[in-house]
């Protein structure tokens, strides 16, 4: 298949695919990420980077000149023993540029339908006039009648109007327009918080669409992950007026190195960001991911010194 590279084709039972990029609050690849990961999934595939996006900076440290990796879209398996539903998980380190969306979401499905995948799930943020303490809701949408009724099964609310924007929704409406199944629900996050991680909305999506799968994970890490970030906010609110519009980029840097000391991670966390910096020296593909995780901990800082000199000439 032009543009992928597979590393195996396992024969899948009945699987669905769970795609997610980026996105206000982080929701989507906060649930597909920690699905992935707590399922131990197995690396299926890739598409490859070059074919859909484009190096337009560099990064300079020490009067050196870093190009940095193209973003890596990458699917991953997992088997369920229990039942027959095997899932396929997507996730997109970055969404593709305006010209490739249609091409590129087609070539996810292009993946899934070649495992005969026939129910797509995606996840979203839903901005909403709530406070970061409050527990959020759960929207959703579906591509047909028959799956929204199969969704008043679950306490989500059904959307009514409005829009999904980037990959996350476009890819829905792909899935329409080829005859399979679609649905994606919609953590609510508050209005102020859209471009902080908001692992307590990522976990509202994860109970509902657990469910629908029939599997149990592991909810501790991520409720912890949402404890700290509370706490992040909740330390920043009190030194600052009501928040009434959204945090800028200016304060959200502010919060993160103002708040260091309740940011504490749990051991299999720093265990994780080990291994990846192993990795990375070994593999600078892996410098992505290392780093996307160094950011969902606001600890990028800390370790940027180490970051960096896995880019330094001679450095293997």
């Amino acid at each position: 298949m032009k543009n992928i590279k597979f590393y195996r084709k396992p024969e899948l039972e009945n699987p669905c695919l769970i795609a997610a990029w980026p996105g206000m609050g982080y929701v989507a690849t906060g649930v597909a990420s920690y699905l992935k990961k707590k399922l131990k999934s197995t690396l299926l595939a890739e598409i490859k980077s070059e074919d859909f996006f484009y190096l337009t900076d560099v990064w300079i440290r020490k009067d050196e000149i870093i190009l940095p990796q193209l973003p890596k879209s990458t699917f991953f398996y997992w088997k369920n023993r229990e039942v027959r539903r095997d899932l396929i998980i997507f996730l997109g380190e970055a969404q593709p540029p305006p010209d490739k969306e249609l091409a590129f979401a087609s070539k996810v499905l292009d993946v899934a339908q070649l495992f005969e995948v026939k129910r797509v799930y995606t996840a979203a943020a839903a901005p909403a006039p709530i406070h970061h303490t409050q527990p959020p809701g759960v929207l959703a949408v579906a591509t047909n009648k028959k799956l929204k009724e199969y969704l008043k099964k679950f306490k989500v609310t059904l959307m009514r109007e409005g829009n999904i924007s980037g990959m996350n929704g476009l890819l829905l409406g792909v899935v329409k327009q080829r005859d399979m199944e679609g649905i994606c629900l919609l953590g609510e996050i508050p209005y102020y918080t859209t471009q902080i991680e908001n692992p307590r909305s990522s976990q509202a999506v994860l109970s509902i669409l657990t469910r629908m799968l029939g599997i149990e994970i592991d909810m501790e890490e991520i409720n912890l992950l949402a404890k700290q970030t509370e706490e992040r906010l909740n330390e920043f609110i009190k030194t600052h007026q009501k928040l009434e519009k959204p945090i800028s980029s200016e304060e959200i840097e502010e919060m993160k190195k103002g708040l260091k000391a309740h940011s504490g991670i749990p051991k299999s966390a720093k265990d994780r960001i080990e291994n990846l910096f192993k990795q990375a020296a070994k593999d600078r593909s892996k410098a992505i991911e290392l780093k996307a995780e160094l950011d969902k901990w606001g600890i990028f800082e800390k370790y940027q010194d180490r970051f960096l000199d896995l880019f330094k000439k001679g450095h293997h």
